[in-house]
């Protein structure tokens, strides 16, 4: 009564939808036709009416949401239900139509059925109905059954009278069927019109919200505020389903427990039914038997005897009888005849209050003689198993008695009452036949039936053994409890079989029908034990509630994150603000006190290298080095420390110019030569020859990082040790085969090295690079990996401290600071460098042998013949050189390769020996004249055999000696010898081989090389007019000093605006030196002023507007103007390219820089 109920009540809410819809699209459109009289009203009431407006849409949105989520609720209760109802509904009216039209029960149909499926030959049953005519009233029953081996189907046929009225059920049937699935189409075309009328509202409140920027951080909490209330509904809403889903679970699992019951408990039932009438149709069988072989033969063809042994023989037919007797019927008048027939007198049943049945023996001959009376029903034929009951009168027993009246008179088999059998102690029962004489017709009477009766046979069944041995045939006996009951006497049920009943849950009734009407039988089965708790309920539902909860919290914290998010956000903007103001403001700084620190340093180093090219004694001379040097020092670390500035801010941006790496190098050695020779450190460079001459990149910080590397090593190396720089493409450390001047040398021995110190193991400082070697270029054909490797044998680092080797302002150990010095950034800045050149770095060290570094670079390739200007100032003519050949007497093999490297590079060709007894007998193989020089290392040189050596060679052949500083006893000796020889110091570099040689090998003027730098920049600059405007007054005048020097014609003004007077074509500048940083117009506007009057100039000329005489006779004003800075951080943005300048110059000047920037504007002459 529930389901319509339901239904009725989801239609009402349908109505609630529909009515929700009409307000909610009333509202949408009166707040639409109402937005334009808002705008005026505005200003009288903005905040009352908008929140008001807004107060009634939150609510109608909560009451559709909640009506909503209710009403989809109990649409799912009434489809689910309906449904089960529709089930259930057809299969009584199945049932119905099958007892009123066909006579057949349920349970009947379902036996061959049954039949079938426990044999595993039918998979489904299916019965249908079909017209036989339009006009018949009658229809066809078909069923079929189904067999999955060999695919056939069984069919069989019946007719039966049905009317028309139950077919027209069924089409009222289809007709509500149909009406449901109406109903299902109508709540989802509702569903859907609610989401299309929601849809546009979202959507218009994300817009409005969207619009309303300025109140982001309100409407964010607002709608937090909404989502958490929705959240609140969808818990609520999650809590409900899952408790619905573990009713509807646990339902569904209690009614298959009901039909699994039901199934094996009517399985039973019908199994010991029909076996028991199997067994009764025996007896029966018996019955006639006796009838045919007994009464109709004269004499009787059976006795005792051979009665017992059939029945005995034949017992396997009737497996539940415990025994079959045979009793005559007796009238009084003839029981004194019948007695003396059979020698025995006719006994009594015992009938006190001790049942005789319950003796486990009985003896005839105790029993009293039966009293007299009408008739008597003694036994006289007995099965062996109940011999003892013979000459027992069964009339004597009153229920016996009315058993075998009725027998007599309905002429079928009739049942006793639940008795205790004899001997089993079990409750049985006894099945009474009559035997008649003749053969009577179906439609006799009870009369005819009496009159015709002869005896009784009767057999009695042990119903708990009849029980127990159906039970033992089935697999499942063991999982429900059966009892059997015989229910004739409501008031009084007998338990026949069975334990006592154990609630246990389940109960199902199954009936049994024995062939007695009189008597009523029934079976009991229930589970053995209580149902389990329902597991998949349970899991289900309270997997259904903690997902609602996980989902409830996951959603509650995303609500909270987007909204911690949203306040971060805001914050992180501000912050990102003041981030982008305080980095700007630190280039700024950076900017201004670079500028302010390096303006009087310039001023300084200015004046004292002008003060060191005066009349100095040499006291002052030392004095006037000391203190520019100091001030160098400073300059390097304040640039080390603003290009750490420049790394961190991303500003660091890297030339790509053509330069000479062996000339780099050079310098680099050039530049630490004399710490090397101070603290008696042997320093050699060596570059492979696989190498082009030539490579574009930026110079300088490839000069940066070696310089960085080479005076971290300098720090930490004692005195006769040494630093080895080689340079080898990245290819040949692949096959260390090609690198020869490698070869012999091994970790940790006394082996081949410059020095002669064991050094660690150089390959496992670029073993973990992950770009070594790769062919990951562009165009490998334009492009070269160099690796620079830098070995030491100083004190190496310690194992704790290598991980923060590379670490900005970190340095070995907390004593390296006070016994070293060193701010501890040269590394980090390397690092950086080194990553910008898409390459890697990496170092091995060995506390107390020494350390190695090594790093990659890449570069681009270009041809030699292209060496600009900048280059070729230091590559002096050496093809006087050329052709010539030289002898290298050095005991160590790299060191002997590094002096080949150098020579070879002007052109000379070496051979090398170890010793002097090798060198003699080499000189005795070749003519000794052959060699223009021989070169010998101080460490080889030894009295004797020098000398010897020495006398021997011709007088053309000249001798020089190699170390880091000439050794005062080897002096004396070639002296003493009346010999002469040349010492060369280490480390050895081009510029110096070139000095010496061309002083020693060929005579000419000394002071040539030595004023070639100077004749060059001299040329360059001579007569150049010049112009330098800056404001302060220390700088115009190092710059004067250091231009005039060079033979430039030099013009000073203070100002922008003097240098744009002075620069107004035409003029006779032919460059300027133009400061950034200035007092009313900077340099940049100075530039942009005079590069708008040239360019007026030039297209006056061009148009003809002004004639080129009037101009100087230039054709194309375009002055050089060179920036003259000392903001390294700004040195190399675009800004000065902008403005229209065409390069700078750092302060303080240094002499190669500004030849370089010179050189490309000025021809030397």
């Amino acid at each position: 009564m529930i389901f319509p109920a339901v239904l009725e009540l989801s239609r009402l809410f349908i109505k609630i939808y529909k009515l929700v819809f009409v307000i909610m699209s009333l509202n949408c459109k009166i707040s639409g036709l109402n937005g334009t009289g808002s705008k005026m009203r505005k200003a009288k009431e903005p905040t009352r009416g908008s929140n008001r407006g807004r107060r009634w849409k939150r609510l109608f949105l909560f009451v559709w949401v909640l009506v909503f989520a209710f009403g989809f609720g109990l649409f799912v209760f009434n489809v689910v239900f309906t449904k089960n109802m529709e089930i259930s509904g057809i299969r009584e009216e199945k049932s119905l139509v099958l007892v009123d039209h066909f006579n057949v029960s349920n349970d009947l149909l379902q036996e061959p059925a049954s039949s079938f499926f426990e044999s595993d030959q039918v998979t489904s049953l299916k019965c249908t109905k079909q017209l036989d005519n339009k006009l018949s009233p009658k229809h066809e029953i078909t069923c079929s059954l189904k067999e999955p081996d060999n695919a056939q189907n069984l069919e069989f046929w019946g007719q039966c009278p049905i009317h028309v009225d139950k077919a027209l059920s069924v089409h009222e049937k289809l007709a509500r069927e149909h009406n449901n699935g109406i109903l299902k189409a109508c709540m989802w075309a509702l569903f859907i019109i609610a989401l299309c009328s929601l849809i546009p509202c979202l959507w218009k409140n994300c817009k409005v919200r969207m619009k309303k920027k300025e109140h982001t951080q309100s409407s964010s909490r607002s709608a937090g505020k909404w989502m958490k209330k929705l959240l609140v509904l969808f818990v609520l809403v999650g809590v409900f389903v899952s408790i619905w889903l573990f009713w509807y679970l646990n339902d569904g699992i209690q009614l298959r427990r009901r039909e699994t019951i039901a199934n094996m408990c009517d399985e039973r039932a019908r199994m010991l039914q029909d076996q028991f009438n199997v067994s009764m149709n025996h007896v029966h069988a018996l019955a006639i038997l006796v009838s045919t072989f007994y009464h109709g033969k004269h004499p009787p063809a059976i006795d005792q005897k051979t009665f017992g042994e059939y029945t005995e023989r034949t017992s396997f037919e009737r497996p539940l009888t415990s025994g079959v007797a045979y009793a005559l019927r007796v009238c009084h008048s003839e029981r004194e005849k019948f007695e003396k027939e059979h020698g025995w007198t006719i006994k009594m049943m015992d009938t006190g209050d001790q049942d005789q049945t319950l003796a486990q023996y009985c003896d005839p001959e105790n029993l009293d003689p039966s009293p007299i009376q009408d008739e008597y029903a003694p036994v006289i034929l007995s099965q062996e198993t109940v011999s003892h009951i013979v000459s027992i009168d069964m009339m004597s027993g009153k229920e016996d008695r009315e058993n075998i009246l009725r027998a007599r008179a309905s002429g079928k088999g009739v049942l006793t009452s639940p008795f205790k059998l004899l001997k089993s102690n079990h409750l049985g029962v006894v099945l009474t036949f009559a035997v008649y004489n003749t053969h009577l017709r179906q439609d006799a009477t009870p009369e005819e039936r009496i009159k015709a009766t002869v005896g009784y046979l009767g057999a009695s069944y042990d119903v708990p053994s009849l029980v127990e041995k159906l039970l033992h045939q089935l697999a499942s006996k063991q999982t429900i409890v059966v009892n059997v009951y015989d229910t004739t006497n409501v008031s009084a049920v007998i338990n026949m079989y069975g334990p006592e009943e154990i609630d246990t849950g389940f109960l199902h009734v199954s009936s049994l029908d024995f062939g007695d009407p009189s008597r009523k039988h029934e079976m009991r089965c229930r589970f053995k034990h209580r149902p389990s708790p329902p597991w998949t309920a349970i899991l289900a539902s309270s997997g259904v509630l903690t997902i609602t909860f996980l989902l409830g919290h996951i959603f509650y914290a995303a609500i909270n994150r987007i909204a911690s998010v949203e306040h971060d956000c805001v914050q992180m903007m501000e912050l990102t603000h003041r981030a982008k103001v305080a980095d700007v403001a630190k280039s700024q700084f950076l900017a201004t006190v670079s500028h302010e620190i390096r303006t009087p340093m310039n001023g300084v180093l200015g004046m004292l290298q002008m003060l060191m090219d005066t009349n100095l004694d040499a006291k002052q001379l030392e004095f006037a080095q000391i203190a520019h040097g100091s001030g160098k020092d400073l300059i390097k670390l304040i640039n080390e420390v603003l290009d750490q500035a420049k790394i961190e801010s991303e500003r660091l941006e890297l030339e790509a110019v053509p330069f000479e790496l062996r000339t780099i190098l050079d310098n680099v050695v050039s530049l630490l030569s004399s710490k090397s020779q101070e603290k008696g450190i042997e320093l050699a460079v060596y570059v492979s020859n696989q190498l082009p001459e030539v490579v574009v990149g930026d110079p300088e910080r490839f000069r940066q990082i070696i310089t960085n590397l080479v005076e971290n090593s300098l720090k930490f190396t004692h005195v006769r040790g040494h630093i080895f720089v080689s340079v080898h493409q990245a290819d040949e450390v692949a096959n260390e085969n090609d690198m020869k001047i490698f070869s012999g040398s091994k970790s940790n021995v006394v082996c081949n090295t410059l020095s002669g110190l064991p050094v660690v193991n150089r390959k496992k400082s670029w073993e973990n690079f992950e770009k070594f070697g790769s062919k990951d270029l562009i165009n490998e054909s334009e492009k070269i990996k160099i690796l620079v490797t830098v070995e030491d044998t100083g004190v190496g680092i310690p194992l704790k401290a290598q991980s923060s080797i590379f670490t900005p302002f970190m340095q070995a150990d907390s004593s390296t600071s006070r016994n070293y010095g060193g701010t501890g950034i040269g590394l980090s800045i390397s690092k950086r460098l080194v990553g910008l050149m898409n390459g890697e770095i990496g170092f091995v060290s060995e506390p107390g042998t020494g350390s190695t570094f090594s790093f990659t670079a890449v570069f681009m390739k270009k041809e030699t013949c292209s060496l600009d200007t900048v280059l070729q100032q230091y590559h002096p003519d050496t093809s006087e050189f050329r052709g010539l050949r030289a002898l290298v007497i050095d005991q160590k093999n790299i060191r002997a390769e590094v002096t080949r490297y150098h020579l070879e590079r002007i052109g000379i060709s070496v051979e090398i020996t170890s010793d002097f007894e090798s060198a003699q007998s080499y000189q005795s193989a070749i003519d000794s004249a052959v060699f223009a020089m021989i070169l010998v290392d101080q460490e080889v040189w030894d009295k004797d055999s020098g000398l010897v050596f020495l006398r021997g060679l011709n007088s053309s052949t000249k001798l020089f000696l190699l170390g880091n500083s000439l050794s005062p006893n080897i002096h004396n000796e070639i002296q003493s010898a009346n010999l002469m020889a040349t010492f060369v110091p280490k480390p050895l570099r081009l510029s110096v081989l070139i000095s010496c040689f061309q002083e020693t090998v060929y005579v000419g003027d000394p002071s040539i090389l030595a004023r070639r730098k100077q004749s060059a920049l001299g040329t360059l600059l001579r007569d150049k007019r010049i112009l330098v405007v800056d404001d302060n007054i220390v700088n115009r005048r190092v710059a004067e000093g250091a231009l005039k020097k060079y033979g430039a014609i030099v013009t000073c003004v203070d100002s922008g605006k003097a240098a744009l007077e002075k620069l107004k074509p035409p003029h006779s500048y032919q460059a300027c030196l133009m400061d950034l940083q200035m007092p009313e117009m900077d340099g940049f506007e100075a530039t942009r002023q005079i590069r708008r009057l040239e360019n007026m100039v030039n297209e006056q000329i061009i148009s003809g507007e002004a004639s080129i005489e009037i101009f100087g006779n230039t054709g194309h004003w375009h002055t050089p103007i060179l920036a003259m800075t000392a903001d390294v951080i700004q040195a190399t943005d675009e800004e000065w390219r902008k403005c229209g300048m065409d390069g700078y110059v750092l302060k303080p000047f240094e002499e190669e820089q500004l030849y370089s920037a010179a050189a490309c504007f000025f021809k030397s002459g």
